[in-house]
């Protein structure tokens, strides 16, 4: 969730979030990417990333919040727990540590 070079902002020059998801196919993980702000015409040419519009729920083994967003702050417990294939195994990886209040009921990494 997130591909921009900082919150709120279009920007996606300079973002570490595509050498991420670079990473993670280059392991065959299968990524969904989202982001609200990004042109999804400039990601794909810059980056041949396609945009997904949201990300859907039951769907994930793991979340990634790479970038905060306004219409992430908000997010929930039970909306995460929404987004994960298995309700009570799914993994939230946090990079900019927003999310640590829910560090005890999820399955929470972050740096």
């Amino acid at each position: 969730m997130g591909v921009t070079f900082k919150e709120n902002v279009a920007d996606i020059r300079n973002s570490k979030v595509f050498n991420v998801i670079q990473e993670l196919r280059s392991f065959n993980v299968q990524t969904d990417v989202v982001d609200p702000f990004a042109s999804p015409s400039q990601v794909d040419n810059e980056y041949g990333v396609k945009l997904t519009d949201s990300a859907k729920n039951g769907t994930y083994d793991a979340v990634i919040v790479a970038v905060n967003h306004a219409q992430y702050v908000d997010l929930t417990f039970q909306d995460f727990r929404a987004l994960f294939k298995h309700k009570d195994n799914g993994l939230l990886v946090d990079i900019k540590g927003m999310y640590r209040h829910l560090s005890d009921q999820l399955n929470y990494w972050s740096f």
